[in-house]
C-alpha cells in the first residue's frame, strides 16, 4: 500500500483576491508546506531559546561573546563567499513595501539597491502578503505600472540597466501566517514570504542576471543564521538552481546578535551577502532585554541615542571591521527624513544631518547605507562617491584599528542625557499614529517629517514601559507612572481629533490604537514583540 498524500496547505478565511490564482499556485503551495514541515520544527525551538536567553539576560544583566564559539572567531582562514556582480555596488539602498507605486519609485530611484520589505514597512494584511508578490514578478516581467487616481500622474519602469537590485526581506521568525494553514496549524510568515518569493522568481531573477536575494531580519542568535542557511540549501535543490545561488545579508538589529556578528556570517558563508546596522530595532533591542536592568540601562528620548553614542559607536565599528575581515559588506543604517514640500528650512536643516550621517558611515568603512526617500538618494550616494570613487566597495579597508569590549556595547550609561516629559509625549504621540496606520494596513508612515515603521512603535512603547518600571523622574518633576501616560495619551487622543475633524476620526482606526499602545507600554507582562498582539486586529 502506497503511503497517503502529504496535506496541502489550506488559504483561511481569505478573501479572493485579484490574480491570486498567479502566486498561489499548487506548485508554490506544495513548495512553502515542505518548508513548513521541514524547518517550523526548528523555528518553535529556536523560539523557546530565545526566551531562555532573555531570562539569563534578565538574572544577569549582561552579554558576553560565546565562549563555545572561539574557535571560529579565531580562526582567520575563512571568509564568506564573492558577492555577485549584481550586489557588489551596494552604496546607496532604498527601503520600502512592494505596493504598485513604491515598486516603480524605488526601482527607478537611482539606489544601487531596493530593500522590498515584506516586514516592518509592511502590515501583513492578507492582500500586503500576496499582491505585493504579484507587484514583484510584474515588475521582473516588466508588465508593472500605475497610475495616481488623485493626481492623475503615471509611473512606469526605466530600462533595465538603470533599476536597482532588489533585496527582499520576509518577515521575522516570531510572527505567523494565519491564512495560510497545515492540518490547521498556521505557516509562520516568514516560510511563507521567503517560499512564495523563491518559488516563482528564483529563475527568473537569474535569467536577469540577478538572483534571489534577501535581507534577513530580527535575527538573535547564529542557530536562527544556521537554519536560514538550511533553508537555502533545502530550497535550492528543490527547484534545482546552483548551490550559492541564494545570498543573504543579516540585519544585527538585535543586542543578542551584536555579539554573535562573525558566527552568523560563518554559518551563511557560502550564502552570505553582508551585515547590516538596523539602528532602530536595534534600540528596541537593548531596551527589551535590559528592560528591568536597573537605572544604568535606562535609555534617554529615542532623539538623544544618536550614532555618536559610544555604544551605538562600538557596535558600527566592530560591524564594519567584522564584516571586511571576512569579505562581507558592512551596510549602515537608515536615513528615515521625509522632505516637505512646504518648509525648505526644515529640509535644509534635515539634508545637512542626513549628509553628515553618510558621511560618518562612509568614512568610517561602510560600503553602502539605506535611505526611506528617493530624495535622499542623491545625499547618500555623494557621501559614498567621495570615498569610494569608481571602487565598487571599501571592504578593503579592515578597520584593524578597532577593538571592542564586550562591556561597550551595553555601555548604555555613557550617555549624558536623560528622558524628558516631552520624550515620553513624542513617544505616545508616534506611536499612536503608527498603530492606527497599521491597523488600516499601512506598514511605512510619514510622521513629523520622519518615516516610521513597527520599529518606531516599539521603541515608543518599550520606553514608555521602562521608564515606568525604572520610576524615571522627569526634568519637569514628574515620575513616569501609568497614570502619567494615561494622561498624556487622552490629550494626544483628543488633539488628534481637533485636528483632523470628527469624520476622519469616526473613519479610522484612533481608539484602538491607543488602546493598543497603553495595553503594551503598560502590561507588566511585555509582549516580546508589538506586532503579535496588534496582529490579532489587523483585518
Amino acid at each position: 500500500m502506497s503511503a497517503p498524500a502529504p496535506s496541502t496547505l489550506a488559504i483561511v478565511d481569505a478573501e479572493p483576491l485579484p490574480r491570486q490564482e498567479e502566486v498561489l499556485t499548487d506548485a508554490a503551495l506544495a513548495f512553502v508546506a515542505e518548508l513548513h514541515r521541514q524547518f517550523t520544527p526548528r523555528r518553535n525551538e529556536l523560539l523557546v531559546r530565545r526566551g531562555e536567553r532573555r531570562a539569563e539576560i534578565a538574572r544577569t544583566s549582561t552579554l558576553d561573546f560565546l565562549p563555545q564559539t572561539a574557535a571560529v572567531r579565531a580562526d582567520d582562514s575563512w571568509k564568506v563567499a564573492p558577492a555577485p556582480a549584481a550586489l557588489n555596488d551596494r552604496r546607496v539602498e532604498i527601503t520600502g513595501p512592494t505596493d504598485r507605486k513604491m515598486t516603480i519609485n524605488a526601482l527607478n530611484s537611482g539606489a544601487k539597491v531596493w530593500l522590498a520589505d515584506f516586514e516592518d514597512a509592511s502590515a501583513p494584511t492578507w492582500e500586503n502578503v500576496v499582491l505585493g508578490q504579484l507587484n514583484l514578478t510584474d515588475a521582473y516581467e516588466r508588465r508593472i505600472d500605475f497610475t495616481d487616481p488623485r493626481s492623475g500622474k503615471s509611473y512606469a519602469l526605466k530600462p533595465a540597466d538603470e533599476l536597482a537590485t532588489v533585496v527582499m526581506r520576509p518577515r521575522g521568525w516570531h510572527l505567523e501566517e494565519r491564512h495560510l494553514q497545515l492540518d490547521g496549524v498556521s505557516v509562520p510568515g516568514a516560510l511563507v514570504d521567503f517560499g512564495l518569493y523563491f518559488f516563482h522568481n528564483a529563475q527568473r531573477l537569474i535569467d536577469l542576471g540577478k538572483g534571489p536575494y534577501f535581507y534577513l531580519p530580527k535575527t538573535e542568535s547564529h542557530l536562527e543564521a544556521r537554519l536560514w542557511n538550511d533553508i537555502f540549501v533545502f530550497a535550492q535543490e528543490y527547484v534545482g538552481i546552483p548551490q550559492g545561488t541564494v545570498r543573504a545579508t543579516v540585519l544585527i538589529e538585535t543586542i543578542t546578535a551584536a555579539y554573535e556578528m562573525e558566527e552568523i556570517l560563518y554559518e551563511l558563508r557560502d550564502h552570505a551577502a553582508g551585515l547590516n546596522a538596523g539602528r532602530w530595532d536595534y534600540v528596541f533591542s537593548i531596551v527589551k532585554n535590559f528592560r528591568d536592568g536597573g537605572a544604568k540601562f535606562v535609555l534617554p528620548d529615542r532623539n538623544a541615542v544618536t550614532m555618536t553614542a559610544p555604544f551605538m559607536r562600538a557596535y558600527t565599528e566592530l560591524l564594519v571591521r567584522t564584516c571586511h575581515k571576512r569579505g562581507a559588506h558592512a551596510i549602515g543604517g537608515m536615513a528615515a527624513f521625509i522632505p516637505s514640500r512646504r518648509d525648505a528650512e526644515v529640509n535644509k536643516v534635515a539634508f545637512e544631518k542626513v549628509k553628515a550621517d553618510k558621511d560618518r558611515e562612509a568614512n568610517d568603512g561602510f560600503d553602502g547605507s539605506w535611505v526611506a526617500h528617493p530624495d535622499l538618494v542623491p545625499i547618500a550616494l555623494a557621501s559614498f562617491d567621495a570615498v569610494l570613487g569608481e571602487k565598487p566597495n571599501q571592504k578593503d579597508r579592515l578597520r584593524e584599528d578597532v577593538s571592542v569590549a564586550a562591556g561597550d556595547l551595553i555601555a548604555i550609561d555613557t550617555l549624558d542625557a536623560k528622558p524628558t516629559y516631552e520624550g515620553l509625549r513624542n513617544a505616545v504621540a508616534v506611536g499612536i499614529r503608527y498603530i492606527e496606520a497599521w491597523l488600516r494596513g499601512l506598514g511605512a508612515v510619514a510622521i513629523f517629517n520622519l518615516m516610521e515603521d513597527a520599529a518606531t512603535a516599539e521603541i515608543s512603547r518599550s520606553q514608555i514601559w521602562q521608564w515606568i518600571n525604572a520610576d524615571v523622574v522627569f526634568e519637569n518633576g514628574e515620575h513616569a507612572t501609568a497614570e502619567l501616560a494615561r494622561k498624556v495619551a487622552a490629550e494626544e487622543l483628543a488633539a488628534i481629533r481637533a485636528e483632523i475633524g470628527e469624520e476622519a476620526f469616526a473613519a479610522g482606526r484612533w481608539q484602538q490604537a491607543h488602546d493598543l499602545l497603553l495595553q503594551v507600554s503598560l502590561d507588566q507582562d511585555y509582549a516580546d514583540f508589538l506586532t503579535l498582539p496588534a496582529y490579532e486586529q489587523l483585518r
